[in-house]
C-alpha cells in the first residue's frame, strides 16, 4: 500500500476485490478497447473498408496496455482519448487508420461509465441477496422470541425478535427491487457522434440512416445491451447517473436504519455484538 499519496479508505477498507476492479484503470480502457473492437466489427459487418485482419488485431490487444505510453502520449496530445487511440495504434499497426472511426470521446467515455455502472449495480444486488438470505435465518431462528416494540423509541407493545427483523428486511428487498429496475432499464449511449445527430456516421454510409440505425444495434448487443438511449447530445443524460446515485442512497437510508436500531437495542442490552476471544 502506498504511504506517500492520499488513499480512500472506502477503497482500501470498505470496498471488495471485485468492485475496486469495476473502477480500476483496466477495467476503463479494456472496455475502452472492446467498444472500439465492437465499432469496427459492425462497421465492416455493414460495409465501410474495415477488414476482418483488423478487427482480429483490436481483438488480440485487449489487455495489454501501456500505460507509461498513454500518459506520454497524453502529455503532448493533451486528450485522454486520443492518447489511448495511439496508444492502442501502435499495438495494431494495421488497424491504427479504423481505430475510432466515426466515434467521438464520449462513445468510449461515456458507454464505458454505463457498463461500468450496470456491473456495479450487479454486485450490489448479488450483496443485498446474500444480506437478505442472512437476516431470513435471524428472522426465522428468532420468530417466537419476544421483546419489548417501542414507538418513538417509548415502550408500546409486544413483538418478536424476528418480526423486527423483517422491518429491515422489507426495506432492504424495496432496495433490490429499486436495483434491479436500474439494472433492467439502464441503456447504452450507443453511437451518437459529437452532437447526438450522427452525422459522422451518416457521411461514412453516405446518407443511409437504417445502417446508422443498426450500427448502433450491433454495438449494443455486442456490448450486452438491449437497447441504447433514443436521442441525446454528445453525452448521456445525467440523469441517468441521479437515478442510479438515488439507488444507492435508498440502501444507505435503508442500512443506517438497520444499524441505528442495533445500536439503539445494544444499549438497552436487548442485543449484544459478540466479540472474540482476546
Amino acid at each position: 500500500m502506498p504511504t506517500n499519496t492520499y488513499e480512500s479508505p472506502l477503497s482500501s477498507r470498505y470496498a471488495s476485490d471485485e468492485m475496486l476492479y469495476l473502477f480500476s484503470a483496466d477495467k476503463k480502457f479494456s472496455t475502452w478497447r472492446r467498444l472500439w473492437v465492437a465499432l469496427a466489427r459492425a462497421e465492416m459487418e455493414l460495409g465501410l473498408p474495415v477488414t476482418q485482419e483488423q478487427v482480429e488485431e483490436l481483438e488480440a490487444h485487449i489487455t495489454d496496455i501501456d500505460y507509461e505510453k498513454a500518459a506520454q502520449w497524453e502529455k503532448k496530445l493533451r486528450h485522454d482519448v486520443m492518447a489511448h487511440v495511439h496508444t492502442y495504434g501502435e499495438l495494431c499497426p494495421k488497424a491504427m487508420p479504423i481505430i475510432h472511426l466515426g466515434a467521438t470521446s464520449c462513445y468510449v467515455g461515456d458507454n464505458t461509465d454505463v457498463i461500468i455502472m450496470r456491473e456495479g449495480l450487479e454486485l450490489v444486488r448479488n450483496k443485498l441477496v446474500q444480506v437478505l438470505a442472512k437476516l431470513a435465518d435471524f428472522a426465522r431462528e428468532y420468530e417466537a422470541l419476544p421483546t419489548l416494540g417501542f414507538t418513538h423509541f417509548q415502550a408500546a407493545q409486544l413483538v418478536t425478535v424476528g418480526k423486527r427483523a423483517t422491518l429491515w428486511m422489507n426495506e432492504l428487498l424495496m432496495d433490490l427491487e429499486e436495483v434491479e429496475h436500474r439494472i433492467s432499464t439502464l441503456k447504452l449511449l450507443g453511437s451518437k457522434g459529437t452532437t447526438g445527430t450522427q452525422a459522422s456516421f451518416l457521411e461514412l454510409f453516405e446518407g443511409d440512416h437504417e445502417k446508422v440505425k443498426e450500427l448502433e444495434r450491433r454495438i449494443a448487443e455486442e456490448m450486452g445491451f438491449d437497447a441504447v438511449v433514443p436521442v441525446s447530445g454528445q453525452t448521456y443524460s445525467r440523469k441517468m447517473d441521479y437515478n442510479v446515485l438515488s439507488t444507492l442512497a435508498g440502501i444507505a437510508q435503508s442500512a443506517s436504519k438497520f444499524a441505528t436500531d442495533l445500536r439503539l437495542l445494544c444499549h438497552l442490552k436487548e442485543v449484544e455484538e459478540p466479540f472474540e476471544k482476546n
